[in-house]
């Protein structure tokens, strides 16, 4: 969590002194735990929010103007609250200026201008929702000094609007209902057509979850994206004769499947529809062993869904091998897997605490010696979605 005194001094610094007070909010990042690709073939995903993600320092104006500045980032600037529009050159700001101008149309006018200054501690492009963090702080920050109600659900549904309208990416509801909604030492289990969902305890004992970096960059994520959902399409239409109503991989059982996966000619589409129905039965046999807290068996599940994601999908490339690899030769180390659309990004491993530290050693130097690429590691907890802080000042007031 950022240092809020040094933060609310950098604050005044940029915005000076002020009648208002000064608030502060936060919105964590997420990984996915297990779940990958299911999302968009109508199956559930299993997010958890992270200790880590956005810290937002807010204060009201009294004109219209919106101040937009960041410690991890150069450009700053201002904008009439009631004239947004997107602009390339404004790079992060686009992300707070879209909820500003979805909540504008959203019949949500804001009652003020406001100053913010943000603290990310989410590495950018490693796959853990540092945009959604940003949407999803914005929004509750500003809806909160509004004294409007709070509907995390909404929230999440809002700014996934604003990315997808807004800065035209089209992405789903996953990482930004994770934000939202987490909750302190729980997964979620969502399905993301219906948004119907369950936190779900995750009591890891003695284990931590450590996140890998492997710094490589996803440039064939959107081209892959689109050929496997194209594909699971393709399973669809192969699989109606038997289903006429079916419109989702996800609503079939594995056993419906297996009976009628013939009907898949192609060989590379059936590997497909199989990984997203396998995974999916990944997902809810994952949530029956957390509830009974077994996490061995858990991590026998992550270790299958990336060899899934590896051998019948087709996402994860060599660098997230290696690192799932190597991960998986040290002592202590439950499981391990991808996480994210895949091609780059992050793993997610399930570590006994005593093996944390030989874990980031030997997997960063198998990893390195394999790729040539440095990695890094982030030893995570799980936390509270988008909450409301309490200044160093505020403690002393009370």
């Amino acid at each position: 969590m950022a240092n809020l005194k040094q933060l609310h001094e950098t604050f005044i610094q940029l915005y000076g002194e002020g009648e208002a007070r000064v608030h502060a909010f936060h919105a964590p990042g997420r990984v996915n735990l297990i779940g990958e690709h299911t999302d968009y073939n109508g199956g559930y995903v299993f997010p958890a929010a992270l200790t880590f993600g956005t810290t937002l320092l807010i204060r009201e104006r009294g004109d219209r103007k919106i101040g937009l500045a960041s410690t991890n980032f150069s450009q700053r600037g201002w904008f009439e609250a009631d004239r947004i529009v997107y602009d390339d050159k404004d790079d992060w700001m686009n992300y707070p200026k879209g909820i500003v101008r979805e909540l504008q149309q959203g019949g949500e006018p804001l009652p003020a201008g406001y100053e913010l200054l943000y603290h990310g501690e989410i590495p950018n492009g490693a796959g853990l929702s540092s945009s959604a963090s940003i949407e999803v702080v914005t929004a509750y920050a500003l809806l909160t000094l509004a004294g409007r109600e709070i509907d995390r659900v909404q929230i999440a549904q809002l700014a996934q609007r604003s990315e997808n309208e807004f800065n035209g990416v089209q992405c789903g509801i996953m990482d930004q209902f994770a934000v939202a909604t987490g909750r302190r030492d729980h997964a979620i289990l969502l399905m993301c057509d219906t948004l119907e969902y369950e936190l779900v305890p995750l009591r890891p004992g003695r284990c931590k979850l450590v996140i890998g970096n492997t710094n490589k960059r996803r440039g064939l994520v959107d081209s892959k994206y689109n050929e496997r959902r194209s594909e699971c399409e393709r399973a669809v239409e192969a699989l109606r004769p038997a289903f006429p109503k079916l419109e989702l991989l996800g609503q079939l059982t594995l056993d419906e499947f297996e009976a009628h996966a013939h009907l898949i000619a192609d060989e590379t589409v059936r590997r497909r529809a199989r990984h997203v129905v396998e995974e999916i039965d990944r997902v809810v046999r994952s949530v029956e062993a957390l509830k009974r807290d077994d996490l061995e068996t858990f991590g026998q599940l992550m270790n299958a869904s990336h060899d899934s994601l590896r051998e019948l999908y087709e996402v994860t490339g060599a660098e997230l091998d290696a690192m799932v690899e190597a991960a998986r030769a040290v002592p202590g180390v439950l499981g391990s897997r991808m996480t994210g659309a895949g091609f780059g990004g992050c793993t997610v491993s399930l570590v006994h605490e005593d093996s944390v530290a030989s874990f980031r050693s030997e997997v960063g130097r198998v990893y390195r010696e394999a790729t040539g690429l440095e990695p890094e590691f982030y030893v995570c907890d799980i936390g509270n979605g988008a909450e409301q802080l309490q200044l160093p000042a505020d403690k002393e007031e009370i």
